[in-house]
């Protein structure tokens, strides 16, 4: 599906953000992409789209050059940007403006969407609060059927039901032939959705692995003291949340934001696991 070689990129020759990047993205999975601000999670989106121009390195996304923005893979990318601006139209007026470019789409499934997301399809985009607004273009960019849908902080905005209603309908939106991939400051909204980790560090990626591989590998769990076996600790009321190698085969629950910061503060620890 997509495939990231060496890609540099920076806004500034004395900052880059990506130093020789690369990375391999498949289809049938849900990819959760985190970093720190400043990271470069949404230029990276951004790169994948088209939007911005790699400085060195190659992209091929769906067997396209994104900077060419042919739009033969233009009508199979949807990106949902954290910023957006929505005219000051009805939704059925917005449709025909836009649903032509995705020959795919599916208005049935957007009514669906909308009714799951409760917000009338009579509703006129300028009236509807930022939240509704939010629902509205996530639920536009599912219908259009693209194989390759990108979402940059999907949730800000969103109330804790909608955001239960949004982890509801992107569970079901996936498919064999579909790539998805989230990028979010707010890990927690993530949990039991995304089946692949992505982290990016220091112009690279810190950690690219699945969910079923971190915690097969690494062990989440409460413990009163802190040893040398484990690799980080955060207190907690009862003592401390702790990530360790899974020596014993343990069964755990991935804490994705322990293991964020887990990351960040001890990376050397955790690359030989993961490399």
């Amino acid at each position: 599906m997509i495939e990231i070689n060496n890609l540099n990129f920076g806004y500034s020759k004395h900052k880059p953000l990506f130093k020789n990047m690369s990375m391999r993205l498949s289809n049938g999975h849900i990819y959760g992409l985190l970093g720190k601000n400043g990271a470069g999670k949404s230029t990276l989106l951004k790169n994948l789209a088209g939007l911005v121009y790699p400085q060195g390195g190659q992209l091929d996304v769906m067997g396209f050059n994104p900077t060419k923005r042919q739009p033969a893979l233009l009508s199979q990318i949807c990106f949902i940007p954290e910023e957006f601006y929505l005219p000051p139209v009805k939704i059925d007026s917005y449709l025909k403006a836009n649903a032509p470019f995705y020959p795919n789409f599916d208005h049935q499934y957007l009514a669906t969407l909308l009714k799951e997301f409760d917000i009338p399809a009579s509703n006129k985009l300028i009236d509807m609060s930022y939240g509704q607004k939010k629902k509205f273009i996530i639920a536009f960019g599912l219908a259009t059927q693209a194989r390759l849908v990108i979402m940059d902080e999907p949730t800000n905005g969103l109330d804790i039901p909608s955001k239960a209603q949004f982890r509801k309908i992107m569970a079901s939106a996936l498919t064999d032939e579909r790539c998805i991939i989230i990028s979010t400051h707010q890990v927690r909204d993530l949990d039991n959705l995304i089946d692949t980790v992505i982290m990016l560090d220091e112009n690279d990626v810190a950690l690219k692995a699945s969910v079923e591989e971190i915690t097969t590998k690494l062990t989440f769990k409460k413990v009163k003291e802190i040893d040398e076996s484990i690799f980080y600790a955060e207190p907690s009321l009862s003592g401390y949340n702790a990530v360790m190698p899974n020596y014993h085969h343990e069964e755990s629950k991935l804490d994705m934001e322990l293991l964020f910061n887990a990351i960040l503060a001890e990376k050397t620890k955790f690359k030989p696991l993961f490399s």
